[in-house]
């Protein structure tokens, strides 16, 4: 499964796989994934940080309304 995954969501699998675990997760994820614990760990970090964030995008991010783009004649 991980082969697939790009650098960024295998961290963020990996750590949320040792979050799943619980307490002796990292290291559990560790042996059977090979990754870094501390890669894991910043996976789970990234995972933390990312709940509070409500979009991908900031604010007036994007295209433009479409009500902006009708023209009036």
């Amino acid at each position: 499964m991980l082969a697939g995954l790009d650098e960024k969501s295998r961290r963020r699998f990996a750590g949320l796989l040792a979050l799943r675990l619980g307490r002796g997760g990292v290291q559990r994820v560790h042996e059977i994934t090979g990754l870094s614990r501390t890669t894991i760990g910043v996976g789970q970090a990234e995972l933390r940080r990312t709940d509070r964030v409500r979009g991908v995008r900031r604010a007036g991010g994007g295209r433009p309304a479409v009500e902006k783009n009708v023209r009036t004649f």
